[in-house]
């Protein structure tokens, strides 16, 4: 059975654009990489629905609460094979602040060095555009559902 992963996608109306927020994922493979290395802010879940899945991993991402009327947007595979079932809520985190949650890895490779490193180390705010730039390429396919769905509004 494919791994699966829950996330928002926080969006905010301003000066009559939309801009949608993301998180850039941290660690040393990261670093230095800025196109294709941003993400809804997401996790893996087994157990919980989707949704509650979701809410955690955007506090345990970002150290904020989020909470608005969420809608679920489609399931999208990854190459990897994981499932991605992404929401949506106009909200405005902050940018600025947040702190994310700490994850355990050997660094340098083959090093016997276990190292923490945290899972995002920012966030930002980007319009469309730009953020189907800094999204993985695999979570594109969310922004452009979400981008058709507010367009239509």
């Amino acid at each position: 059975m494919p791994l699966k992963s829950a996330g928002i996608v926080a969006y905010r109306k301003l000066n009559g654009s939309i801009e949608y927020f993301l998180v850039h994922n941290a660690g040393p493979y990261w670093e230095h990489k800025d196109l294709d290395a941003w993400s809804i802010p997401k996790g893996l879940f087994e157990e919980e629905k989707p949704l509650d899945a979701a809410i955690r991993e955007f506090n345990e991402e970002t150290g904020q609460e989020i909470a608005g009327d969420f809608f679920e947007l489609t399931p999208v595979k990854q190459p990897s094979g994981k499932v991605i079932y992404p929401f949506a809520v106009e909200a405005n985190p902050d940018a600025d602040k947040v702190v994310s949650n700490l994850f355990e890895m050997e660094w340098p490779p083959r090093s016997g060095q276990i190292q923490e490193f945290p899972e995002v180390d920012k966030g930002g705010w980007f319009a469309i555009d730009m953020a189907k730039k800094k999204i993985m390429k695999g979570q594109i396919p969310i922004l452009e559902e979400l981008s058709e769905i507010l367009r239509s509004k």
